[in-house]
């Protein structure tokens, strides 16, 4: 298989490429750097069957280019994070539904697979947990900022459908639930970053509102894994997945966990919504995912418990510090 990666230099989108290469599939990377980092693949430059290209998944004439070299399309490039989407909500916009007009018009011109990234944030502020793929999504009003990531978010899939439904293309749209592991960034308000290397410098961990809003995190190794599979699999085309787990913890409570298991005297400190991000902010108080369609179509089931992947990332970010404070 010949894979096309958009926003491929980013966490998720790196793992996925680590995970290509490993079953010896030729994979191609399109990334401006603006959310991703050359650091991510810098260990699969120069193997043979991987390309990296430095530019926008808004350049259409180069995505054309790309998208006829190759078998299916994997569409990560977007604006994420939190704290991005609430400051800069034109480009939240304008990068994930342009973006995803550009790869769909050329993927459908030549007839190619599409994997739609998007997200547990298009649920909104629904209630009726744990989300199904069929829910209702309740968004919140225009003037929340906050919301334009889950909207445009929302019309990505409903254009991948459409294309799906009048012009044939073969798309699979993946709603992936706070996916974490190493290589994540916290600049743009990933909470598990952000609190290990809080923990880790035996600094202040922050914790937003009240810390009773709950997550259900998994592991970026379960979810690639679950991906490629799906790829596989004919009777997910023209589907929507949840991609998760169904483990369920307050963030008050996950930063306690990563103090305990990073040995740290941090306080641990809540930060009203209004202080972190603006007035008004507002946030989903749960988001977990039903995951019997994916269970039952590919026998989905991760392996991985928060605690472990809590490890993963503490291994992973304690010598970055270690050799930030040496230096």
């Amino acid at each position: 298989m010949r894979a096309l990666l958009t926003g491929g230099a980013g966490f998720i989108g790196s793992h996925l490429a680590d995970a290509l290469m490993a079953r010896r599939h030729d994979v191609c990377v399109i990334d401006d750097l603006s959310t991703g980092s050359k650091d991510n693949i810098a260990h699969l430059e120069g193997r043979p069957g991987f390309t990296s290209v430095i530019d926008s998944v808004m350049n259409q004439a180069r995505v054309a280019e790309l998208v006829d070299r190759a078998d299916v399309v994997f569409h990560l490039a977007a604006a994420v994070g939190v704290k991005l989407i609430v400051d800069a909500p034109v480009r939240t916009i304008e990068t994930n539904i342009h973006g995803a007009e550009v790869v769909l018009a050329e993927a459908s011109r030549a007839r190619k697979l599409v994997v739609m990234f998007s997200t547990s944030e298009v649920y909104g502020k629904s209630v009726d947990v744990p989300f199904r793929e069929d829910s209702d999504l309740v968004l919140g009003p225009t003037p929340r900022h906050r919301w334009a990531y889950a909207c445009s978010k929302a019309l990505d899939e409903f254009l991948a459908l459409g294309y799906h439904r009048e012009r044939g293309l073969p798309v699979i749209i993946l709603r992936l639930f706070n996916t974490v592991g190493p290589r994540q960034t916290g600049r743009y308000g990933m909470v598990i970053p952000t609190l290990v290397r809080q923990a880790l410098a035996d600094a202040p961990m922050t914790v937003h509102g009240d810390g009773r809003q709950s997550r259900s995190f998994t592991d970026v190794g379960d979810v690639v894994g679950a991906i490629v599979r799906l790829v596989q699999e004919p009777r997910a085309i023209g589907e929507v997945f949840n991609i998760g787990t169904t483990e369920e913890t307050t963030i008050l409570d996950l930063a306690r966990r990563v103090k305990h298991l990073t040995g740290s005297r941090s306080e641990i400190v809540l930060v009203p919504y209004d202080t972190a991000y603006d007035v008004g902010f507002e946030d989903m108080p749960r988001r977990v995912p039903d995951l019997a369609k994916i269970r039952a179509l590919i026998g989905y089931c991760p392996a991985l418990g928060l605690d472990d992947i809590l490890r993963r990332v503490i291994q992973h970010e304690r010598p970055a510090l270690e050799i930030g404070v040496r230096s």
